[in-house]
């Protein structure tokens, strides 16, 4: 090879490394002045839910730590599909993320068709937040507990009923997840709204629901529906004399709804890195957690690796579920 090729390849090396330290830079500053406008969270549900109440406590201590506005974009509908959709789609650079629930890796099983994959099109940013449900029955069912549920059920073999938000819902999958686990049979009667499952729930008209926590909690403090166990795997600070599902025999019982935030995949690594290590100081505050846990919400803020890892775990375990509950929507 001769000298001109030399030459040749020195340049091209020259521009390559040129380049490599371009992109750095970039990278760098890029991470530096982020954010310098308002940032767009979107939230897969619609307002008034648990997802939308902490990713508005989350974002006006973002804005504060910021100095730059954090609107928050509800986009529900087909059970969150639509807002992954539209996460997935969006731009890269930091400016949009998405805050979503534990349907980002139900609906991968539950439906037919869906326009996103939670692994290839996100890049985790941290698992903000859990909320366990719990299981509720109203005064009328003679049992005072998990094992006493389960006695009177195999007396009497479908002819419990409880209610859910529809087919595929959290509290539908936590009792399919029950059920399978227990060995019961329960009858399913699902409802439109999380209200009218209340409503018929205080009323008597159904037996029992496995709502979140939130939802439920004022009605156990008032006395009118009773709670027999709760999801987590470990007890909730808002129902601390209540056991957990495992502890009351069905070992390894565990089911939570849990607040992912995400942001488009191929988002900088440095962007995402700043962004997880202010959510998790907020998270960490003493008045942030103080408030989620009075609310029946527990505090996590994970690296970005572990809710990767927790994505990843996910998946299997909610597919197994869909598959022998029989459940499939269009």
């Amino acid at each position: 090879m001769g000298a001109g090729a030399d030459f040749g390849l020195c340049r091209v090396a020259t521009a390559v490394a040129a380049a490599l330290i371009s992109n750095g830079a970039f990278a760098a500053a890029t991470s530096d002045t982020y954010p310098s406008r308002p940032i767009r969270l979107i939230v897969s549900f619609a307002p008034g839910g648990s997802v939308d109440g902490v990713a508005r406590l989350i974002g006006r201590k973002l804005t504060e730590s910021w100095g730059q506005q954090v609107v928050i974009d509800n986009r529900p509908g087909a059970g969150g599909n639509l807002s992954a959709e539209l996460a997935a789609r969006a731009a890269p650079d930091g400016y949009t993320l998405y805050m979503s629930s534990a349907s980002l890796v139900v609906n991968p099983s539950l439906y037919r068709k869906v326009a996103y994959d939670p692994v290839r099109d996100f890049a985790p940013i941290t698992l903000l937040a859990a909320v366990p449900n719990v299981l509720v029955a109203h005064p009328s069912v003679p049992a005072k507990n998990v094992a006493d549920l389960v006695a009177l059920a195999k007396k009497s073999p479908g002819r419990i009923n409880y209610a859910s938000t529809g087919s595929g819902s959290s509290g539908h999958l936590t009792m399919e997840l029950f059920r399978s686990m227990a060995r019961v049979d329960l009858m399913h009667i699902p409802y439109k709204t999380a209200g009218q499952a209340q409503v018929d729930l205080v009323a008597g008209q159904v037996s029992l629901w496995f709502p979140t926590i939130p939802g439920a909690l004022p009605f156990i403090k008032a006395g009118k529906i009773n709670a027999l166990a709760v999801s987590g795997a470990a007890r909730s600070a808002a129902l601390p004399d209540v056991p957990t599902v495992a502890e009351s025999g069905i070992r390894g019982f565990e089911a939570t709804t849990w607040y992912p935030v995400l942001a488009p995949a191929a988002t900088p690594a440095e962007i995402v890195t700043r962004i997880n290590r202010q959510l998790v100081a907020i998270v960490k505050t003493p008045q942030v957690r103080d408030q989620l846990m009075q609310a029946g919400v527990e505090p996590i803020g994970s690296t970005p690796s572990e809710l990767a890892a927790h994505i990843r775990a996910e998946l299997p375990k909610w597919a197994k579920v869909v598959k022998t509950a029989g459940v499939r929507l269009d």
